[in-house]
């Protein structure tokens, strides 16, 4: 087989640190981007800062951090990866920490939340189960606490929600749970994170003061320690609805992320055509209590998630996953759910040509959305209408981001087009392959930090 060349490309006109401020959801904020920081995007065709390359598979949207971005990937023989890039052009060493195997045990694809200076993010894919949500520092990667979840066709793709001091997070037949990532057990004790921190910091020094000594002793059999060997303190499971346990049989199936508003969990819940299980239905239940409010049913599985825009929430319906084969006859359907009581305010069911696979994005007046029939495409939130539609080269899986009066967004190719809000007309296209050299794929959304663009592609088919 042939070395696959993969590789997480930055792009834009402004140089300077990106300094993001929490990302408390799937890509940051309604507009789905991590442009926090007042600074607009490239508003000209921008060039290739610098370029990290690696044989894992970046598959997912990235998240942003202090100075630097996380990706996670797939890794050899689906192995999960967790990478932190630092994001100065002149960055003396561009990956800051990494996770992989045997720390992390199942394919990651999962974009991480990263609030307060703390990563969190799960494990799993559909064809995976018992998953670990994980919480690590962002500076150095150390554990803070995981959370197994174990059993058959759960998996945590989606992006964590944090909210009010809580984490909010679908688990595929796990439904939506809900946890206090403050208060935590280690040895069937509880204790406060503050505490964990230093039992932590002392068994790592410990295991650290063994392996120096081992090396005086024999340095030929001196085996460096390793986080497995750490405690693994767990947080405390608040509420956890929609699993067999809460709804038998009409199990809820959630792989992409909640939202919250207020008081309400919005969770985007599909029914499983091959296993013939699942509710296909945006659900809304008590962000306090997990108590169901309401359910609003849904012709096409909502595997872009809910997008919460003022009273609605706008649900991206789609007939497939990301499966690049089942592209052609791909369907996709646009829902806005006023959120008092889960009626439709308005639908255009099978009016989208191809399916909406990605959260849309949401900014003056304007839901944004691609989709895999090579479109991008705005309506107005108040009625649904078309607003305007602009027609690329090839399918988009990647969503798009919206700055100011810019939507970004990278199709399956690798190409970065920048369309205006306004319009829809074409501003600029960058082909991230052809400039990094290195031809991919782009399955996730790009985000904007700094005045930056940030794109990671992937090269799935590389073969020899």
């Amino acid at each position: 087989m042939k070395r696959i060349s993969v590789l997480a490309a930055v792009l834009g006109l402004m140089v300077g640190a990106a300094r993001a401020a929490d990302w408390p959801t799937a890509r940051g904020n309604g507009e789905r981007t991590g442009n926090v920081d007042g600074q607009a995007g490239p508003v000209n065709a921008g060039k290739v800062l610098w370029v990290f390359e690696s044989t894992d598979q970046f598959v997912g949207s990235l998240s942003p951090g202090e100075n630097m971005v996380f990706a996670p990937a797939l890794g050899a023989l689906q192995s999960g990866a967790m990478h932190a890039l630092a994001t100065d052009a002149g960055a003396p060493k561009r990956e800051l920490w990494m996770k992989t195997q045997p720390f992390l045990k199942l394919p990651t694809v999962s974009a991480p939340a990263v609030v307060g200076g703390k990563l969190y993010f799960g494990d799993g894919m559909h064809q995976n189960e018992s998953p670990v949500l994980y919480c690590l520092e962002a500076v150095g990667g150390r554990l803070i606490w995981q959370l197994s979840l174990p059993g058959p066709l759960i998996h945590l793709e989606g992006t964590p929600t944090l909210a009010g001091g809580r984490v909010y997070l679908g688990g595929g037949n796990a439904g939506v749970f809900c946890i206090d990532p403050e208060k935590l057990t280690l040895d069937g004790k509880d204790v406060d994170a503050a505490a964990v921190a230093q039992i932590m910091a002392a068994k790592w020094k410990e295991l650290q003061d063994k392996y120096e000594a081992d090396k005086k002793k024999d340095p030929d059999f001196a085996i460096p320690p390793s986080e497995d060997q750490l405690p693994k303190p767990a947080p405390k499971m608040l509420w956890q609805t929609g699993s067999h346990k809460q709804v038998g049989d009409k199990v809820w199936h959630i792989d992409s992320p909640v939202a919250v508003s207020g008081d309400n969990v919005l969770v985007a819940s599909a029914y499983l055509d091959d296993e013939k299980m699942g509710d296909r239905a945006l659900q809304c239940v008590s962000a306090a209590t997990g108590a169901p409010k309401w359910r609003a049913e849904l012709k096409l599985n909502p595997w872009a998630g809910p997008t919460v825009a003022g009273d609605v929430a706008v649900v991206g319906c789609s007939s497939i996953r990301f499966d690049p084969q089942l592209i052609p006859g791909a369907k996709g359907e646009i829902v806005a759910i006023n959120l008092a009581d889960g009626k439709p305010k308005w639908s255009k069911p099978f009016a989208v040509g191809g399916g909406v696979v990605s959260p849309v994005a949401v900014a003056k007046k304007l839901a944004v959305f691609t989709s895999t029939d090579k479109k991008i495409t705005a309506l107005n939130l108040d009625d649904g209408t078309l607003k305007w539609e602009y027609l690329g080269k090839a399918p988009f899986f990647g969503g798009p981001a919206i700055v100011g009066d810019m939507v970004y967004a990278a199709d399956l190719n690798g190409v970065l087009q920048a369309v205006n809000l306004a319009d829809g007309k074409l501003s600029w296209k960058l082909d991230i392959g052809k400039e990094a050299k290195a031809p991919g794929n782009v399955y996730g959304s790009p985000i904007v930090v700094g005045g930056k663009i940030y794109v990671a592609t992937c090269n799935l088919e590389a073969a020899a």
